[in-house]
């Protein structure tokens, strides 16, 4: 046998180098797109970071045995806790010492340029590891009124994170709950940003109100927000507690209104709960230019996977400053400026969105004073700055530092880039620098990207042709019918675009489609909103309802789906037309709105203007409205069916600058736009007395849930006396049984909660088959039991044979007990499992081996489908729905609910080795998530595996 030593210099000189590149390959097939597959060390804990169970610890065994020809104890499968440990016994086995490598193995130089480390996974250890690394460095510049800039430093922000986390778990925020933030840009925003991460919570960013005339539709937006979040708290500002109280008035579950220096306390020993990379940081809003908003769940993984992808294109390192106005409750403004800059360690300086609206000068004064290499803003920012700043408002600025200035977040018009880069090359500023991208908050910020220095890319293509069949043909220099769209690069690395049409086929280059995504950084769902979700998933892509086209590999927007204009078969587009009006003397600039209405009696769509003005001279309005009628005709060639001229403030907008089209289709429709604002007092009259009724039946809900709650558990708790009595006297299991069955299905039924079942002729008692389960609720075993034919086995945790009550019961009814943790019985479990399936038994198992309160399907353990494809059985995914919601973890009362079952077609093996049982399981979660509209978290999760551990 060779040696170890040999085998290393033949192939590798290092074997820890071979050993990772072994863990690493069998991390990334057991949890395809896991981090861990990438930043395993010697150091990673083999189940709590890595999430290989027992069987793939078996697995690793058997590969490290190959790959260095040794033959190892078996106990090294049960002693070892890390690939440490695994290359201690190797190299012992060889007579070897361990040397330690001179620099870490995972760290590429980019990464270490960049300013943080690789293996990171979370926000929580970013804040944590600048704190560590750079704690009195500034990390941001806060400008605040009268010119004062106010610096925080890293370990500020983390000591005031942990006061303010420290205060949320004492007033009962548990890890996983939501809390809101009603704060303006400040330095109180980034420290309960921080703390709510710190504690384990998920923040959710809202604007407060900023004019009392929009006050009622502030509340009511923030109220939909706020109850499709379920938060449990809202952090504010001290004056805005009288809207924040009348806001918890009408969600339910908000059971705390404070500002930061009420819910700051002293941290103690305040110890900040696991975090996992999959789990929730935060819900992002969506802006609602097209409808309502939607809650955008991301991950820990999501936001570093996509900070992480746009640094890569960036070639940002700790030397550049960014410099930003943006608001803080938007994608770009907390995800692309600050938490960019939390990750790759750049210091940010930033103001509030309204000062910059005041005085724009303000942003380029902010770049030159702080010597800014980035910044980005909305199309309508550039296009403020070109037209309205003066010379004497720059007087001694120098925009020579400026080297990204990115354009997203609306339409990018080709120009205002030309415009904003004639007006201020005088004072240092490069076209090239001049970065239009393109991004969206479900895919976390960013999506595509040109390269850094290129300029502006303008493509001229030809009128006709794009408006009738959607192709993008190259004008010739001297055609003057052209429109122009502007490129905004190619998908961010590791992430993938393509363009669709209305089935989801994939379309060539230059034809216009739905433009669709996929890659790290994509949201898995919108919080609560199944039908939005089914919307946005194409498969394996998600679609952005953005119109665009590819030409070279690279995009160009031209559009949303829902702002599309369809008028005698041509596709007609209303921002050209918007910035176009809003030029006009007399027009307020970014006030336009132009979309369409379906006539009701013709069923046909009407083009509809809506331009706000000062103007109130009959003669003068007419005059308007015969230029926009010219306008119109010229641009698309078609003049508009109505023209509204409305007073200043009509025009609805999100928070950050787009136009709500949907929003004032509906103000239009109703006949609303330009009417009177109620005022503030009977707004917030009626608001309070709408919340006291909305209490009211609240509470005459929440008593008559407790009352079925008791009932149900005393029932409950009757029955399972009576059926262990019953059980334990019957003489043969297979009776024993079917008494079980029948008291379930009773308490089912008594309950009234029966469930809906689809597909059960899937499963046949007279054949052999494994059953997988998604596992929500302890009501899942039961359920299970009073619905599938025959005598299934169910496995159950080694446990609790450990207590008498439940050893006899479980046993008499034929449950098989499984040692979860015990690496060295795994081997033995799997050959009982297998005997019991070749004797033309069914097994019952859940994969995830434990729930959790909130939504999704957890990582899966591979001891079914290892059994299945030893026996070559089939598998049979079973989706459960509802019982998360009628019996949460934690609650002992159950709630009134509607349950259902969905049993899917059988899944046979194909092979009988390691990989075949991997592919059975993606199978089998793939079969299950097609019913249960709930996340796939596929990442191993400290945070499940230790409730695990805790149940025990």
């Amino acid at each position: 046998m060779s040696s170890v030593a040999d085998t290393a210099t033949r192939t590798h000189p290092d074997p820890t180098h071979r050993l990772l590149k072994v863990v690493r390959t069998l991390v990334k097939e057991v949890h395809p797109g896991s981090a861990a597959a990438v930043s395993a060390d010697l150091d990673s804990v083999l189940d709590r970071e890595l999430g290989l169970d027992s069987l793939s610890r078996v697995e690793l065994f058997s590969r490290l045995e190959r790959e260095f020809d040794v033959d190892l104890p078996e106990s090294v499968v049960g002693e070892a806790r890390t690939p440490g440990d695994f290359l201690d016994a190797i190299l012992k086995h060889a007579g070897i010492a361990r040397v330690e490598p001179t620099a870490p193995t995972i760290l590429p130089a980019h990464e270490k340029a960049a300013g943080i480390h690789n293996n990171i996974h979370t926000l929580v250890e970013a804040l944590a590891w600048q704190a560590g690394q750079h704690g009195e460095g500034t990390h941001i510049h806060v400008h605040g009124e009268g010119g004062v800039i106010e610096p925080i430093s890293f370990q500020m922000l983390y000591r005031e994170a942990m006061a303010i986390a420290a205060g949320l778990r004492r007033s009962g925020c548990k890890p996983g709950q939501p809390v809101a933030l009603m704060l303006p840009t400040g330095r109180d925003f980034f420290c309960a940003f921080s703390g709510i991460l710190l504690a384990g919570g998920i923040s959710v960013p809202i604007y407060p109100p900023t004019r009392l005339s929009q006050l009622e539709e502030h509340l009511l937006r923030q109220t939909s927000i706020l109850n499709n979040a379920e938060v449990v708290g809202l952090i504010t500002v001290p004056e805005g507690t009288r809207v924040a109280r009348l806001l918890k008035a009408q969600v339910p579950t908000i059971k705390h209104v404070t500002t930061v220096a009420e819910v700051a306390g002293d941290p103690g020993d305040f110890r900040v709960p696991l975090v996992a990379a999959q789990d929730t940081a935060f819900l992002q809003y969506t802006s609602g230019s097209t409808g309502n908003p939607k809650g955008v769940v991301l991950t820990h993984a999501n936001l570093l996977a996509n900070i992480r992808a746009m640094r890569a294109v960036t070639q940002v390192t700790p030397d550049d400053v960014f410099v930003s106005w943006l608001p803080l409750y938007h994608d770009m403004g907390l995800i692309g400026a600050w938490l960019g800059a939390l990750v790759c360690g750049y210091p940010l300086a930033i103001m509030s969105p309204l000062s910059f609206l005041t005085k724009p000068s303000r942003w380029l004064k902010a770049i030159h004073m702080h010597r800014g290499t980035i910044s980005a803003a909305p199309n309508f920012a550039y296009e403020l700055c070109a037209s309205q700043i003066t010379d004497q408002d720059l007087e001694g600025v120098d925009l020579s530092s400026w080297r990204l200035a990115l354009n997203g977040a609306e339409p990018v018009s080709p120009d205002t880039l030309e415009r904003f880069a004639s007006r201020f090359a005088c004072y240092g500023f490069h076209k090239e620098a001049l970065l239009p991208v393109y991004g969206l908050a479900e895919s976390t910020v960013g999506v595509a990207f040109p390269p850094p220095g290129r300029g502006p890319v303008i493509d001229r293509i030809q009128r006709e042709p794009f408006a009738s069949k959607g192709t993008a043909i190259p004008a010739a220099l001297d055609d003057t019918d052209v429109l122009r769209f502007v490129c905004c690069g190619a998908a961010l690395p590791g992430h993938h675009i393509r363009i669709a049409d209305e089935q989801g086929r994939a379309l060539s280059e230059r034809v216009e489609g739905h433009l669709q995504f996929k890659g790290p950084s994509a949201t898995s769902e919108y919080l609560r909103n199944p039908e939005e979700t089914k919307r946005m998933k194409q498969g394996e892509w998600r679609d952005s309802f953005d119109l665009a086209y590819l030409a070279n590999g690279e995009v160009y927007i031209t559009g949303r789906t829902k702002d599309l204009i369809i008028r005698a078969g041509r596709n007609l587009y209303p921002y050209e037309l918007e910035l176009t009006i809003g030029n006009l003397p007399g027009m307020r600039k970014g006030c336009v709105a132009v979309f369409g209405s379906r006539a009701p009696e013709t069923a046909t769509e009407r083009l509809v203007v809506i331009a706000e003005t000062k103007q109130r001279q009959p003669a003068k309005r007419d005059d308007l409205r015969r230029q926009i009628m010219a306008l119109a005709t010229d641009i698309i060639g078609s003049p508009p069916d109505d023209i509204v001229l409305a007073p200043p403030h009509s025009v609805l907008k999100t928070s950050s600058g787009k136009i709500r089209r949907t929003a004032m289709r509906e103000r239009f429709e109703k006949g609303t736009i330009g009417t009177e604002h109620p005022q503030s007092w009977r707004t917030l009259a009626g608001f309070g007395i709408s919340g006291v009724a909305a209490r009211s039946r609240r509470k005459l809900r929440s008593l008559g849930e407790r009352w079925y709650g008791l009932y149900a558990v005393t029932l409950g708790g009757l029955l399972a006396v009576v059926t262990w009595l019953l059980v334990a006297l019957v003489p043969s299991g297979r009776m024993a049984y079917r008494v079980a069955r029948f008291m379930a299905r009773s308490l089912f039924r008594c309950c009234a909660l029966s469930p809906c079942v689809t597909g059960l002729s899937h499963v046949r008692a007279d054949l052999p088959t494994i059953i997988v389960s998604n596992h929500s609720s302890y009501l899942d075993g039961i359920l299970l039991c009073a619905l599938l034919p025959g005598w299934p086995k169910f496995t159950v945790k080694g446990e609790l044979e450990q207590a008498w009550v439940m050893r006899v019961f479980l046993k008499k009814l034929g449950a098989q007990f499984v040692e979860r943790f015990a690496v060295e019985k795994s081997v033995a479990v799997a050959q009982r499992l297998t005997e019991r399936l070749e004797a033309r038994e069914s097994i019952v198992f859940f994969p995830e081996g434990t729930f959790r309160r909130p939504p999704g399907l957890l990582p899966f353990r591979l001891g079914a489908f290892s059994a299945a494809v030893r026996s070559q059985t089939p598998v049979v995914p079973i989706a459960v729905l509802g019982t998360r919601a009628v019996l949460p973890e934690g609650d002992w009362l159950p709630h009134p609910g509607r349950i259902s079952i969905a049993i899917c077609p059988p899944i046979a093996p194909a092979g009988t080795d390691f990989k075949a049982a991997l592919t059975l399981r993606s199978a089998a979660r793939t079969a299950m998530l097609q019913h249960l509209h709930e996340p796939d978290i596929i990442e191993p999760t400290e945070t499940a595996l230790t409730a695990s551990r805790s149940r025990t």
